[in-house]
């Protein structure tokens, strides 16, 4: 009983005051890797605090089910939950304890299946996308990438079997061959990482909890994060110049599709400044 409480207790300071924390110290990215991974540690703590806090619930209702004699070596808390559940403060406070707990994990239930339904449908998604991207679209090996039959300058990429570099006739139009290798190698810096794995979680919690502000700001800010990683791979093959000589000719891109990583659709105006040296 006492672990569920800490791990309750631990994860809601975490999740109240982690995010304005974390914001402050995180917002001009210089190292975007050690941010993301702040965040991330952040993120994974609460989640798993309060995981463990219901597993911790079931193992005491279990123990108390199995075993209803109280036994010399349990501490205050788990022989008072032990009292309480056998009724020794009243059928009220047994009815109210087995209520509590009964409400506790069925609400780490819920959570749970919905966090699954999102991570699932995430997936369902981006692997749909680049199927159908394959279809609609051409392969150029010289690009190794999907080009589509689109004017708007586009580029993203998206998660599947295999995975997918998507460039539209737009951006090709709109980019000359520097810029064209820069935006293709930011794409392949978000599959070589995994990236999409980490977006799919991370919207999947804040999906899952849409009031738990460190998940919501922390899916934005791991975004961000992703992108700025995504800019660094491509300034280190072709120079700080050249990708922000295409990031703005991809400025007035709209977004790609849903669960897909594109080169310039999050935080573009902080990324403009960062590529341009301005703080």
């Amino acid at each position: 009983m006492s672990a569920a409480v800490c791990s309750i207790v631990f994860g809601f300071v975490i999740a109240v005051l982690a995010p304005p924390l974390l914001l402050r110290i995180t917002r001009t990215a210089a190292s975007p890797r050690v941010a993301l991974m702040v965040w991330l540690v952040a993120i994974g703590l609460t989640a798993l605090s309060w995981a463990a806090a219901v597993i911790a619930l079931i193992v005491d209702f279990l123990h108390h089910r199995l075993f209803p004699l109280n036994q010399p070596m349990m501490d205050a808390c788990v022989s008072q939950l032990h009292d309480a559940a056998v009724g020794g403060y009243g059928d009220a406070v047994r009815v109210g304890a087995f209520t509590l707990a009964a409400l506790t994990v069925l609400a780490g239930t819920v959570l749970t299946v919905r966090l699954g339904r999102s991570l699932w449908e995430a997936r369902r998604t981006t692997f749909t996308h680049a199927r159908m991207a394959r279809i609609a679209g051409r392969h150029s090996r010289e690009l190794d990438a999907v080009v589509l039959d689109v004017d708007e300058p586009a580029a993203y990429c998206v998660a599947g079997k295999p995975h997918t570099v998507v460039v539209t006739r737009g951006a090709l139009s709109a980019l000359d061959d520097r810029q064209v290798e820069a935006v293709l190698a930011h794409e392949r810096a978000h599959l070589d990482g995994h990236h999409h794995l980490l977006l799919a979680v991370t919207r999947g919690l804040a999906t899952a909890l849409p009031r738990i502000g460190l998940f919501t700001t922390g899916a934005r800010e791991v975004a961000r994060l992703l992108e700025l990683i995504a800019d660094d791979a491509a300034v280190r093959s072709h120079g700080r110049g050249t990708v922000l000589r295409a990031l703005l000719a991809l400025a007035e891109t709209e977004d790609g599709p849903e669960g897909a990583a594109g080169a310039a659709d999050t935080g573009l105006d902080r990324r403009i400044r960062r590529l341009s040296g301005i703080r």
